[in-house]
């Protein structure tokens, strides 16, 4: 079975989607800053962000593993278990970032911008999916999915900058 990874860099449509909106780029995995989980646990940054972003792989095995994300403002939260359900979240609401409320409201009011941009934002969506072979979860179980593994089953991911040795904010400090 062919690796997500390769998958994205393989198919066009798959890799124009995720580049953007979805912002997530496969060819930037270098962190700015030397980070470290405070338990210890492995971090491989395998994807970036184009405002200076990092999607981290934590622990050891394969795209199984569960997914940080650390912005260049020095916050960060655990966004995934597994590369999949990371891209299905990426694929849904690729404006993440900017839907801190976890509403369907109000990532329908993000979804209507980048509609004016992007008049066949869902078709190419609905493209970039099936080259990927990912069924899409709704809005609404993206974004819960999303606040339930940021706010709840990441609470055991602390990213920490290792030179002063001091934690990252977590990017939804205010829900937790």
């Amino acid at each position: 079975m062919q690796s997500l990874i390769t998958a994205v860099r393989t198919h066009d449509d798959a890799a124009a989607f995720l580049a953007w909106p979805g912002d997530f780029d496969l060819d930037r995995g270098d962190h700015v800053e030397e980070v470290h989980l405070a338990s210890g646990t492995a971090l491989e940054g395998f994807a970036g962000h184009g405002a200076g972003g990092t999607y981290f792989f934590c622990g050891e095995g394969g795209e199984e593993r569960p997914i940080l994300f650390a912005d260049s403002e020095g916050r960060a939260s655990l966004v995934a278990v597994g590369l999949p359900e990371l891209l299905q979240f990426l694929l849904v609401v690729p404006w993440w970032q900017d839907c801190r409320t976890f509403t369907v409201e109000r990532s329908r009011e993000l979804a209507a911008g980048y509609l004016v941009d992007i008049p066949d934002l869902w078709a190419r969506r609905d493209r970039a999916a099936a080259a990927l072979g990912l069924s899409l979860p709704t809005e609404a179980d993206a974004l819960a999915r999303l606040r339930e593994v940021a706010t709840v089953t990441g609470r055991d991911f602390v990213l920490v900058f290792t030179p002063e040795d001091e934690p990252y904010d977590a990017l939804f400090k205010d829900l937790a």
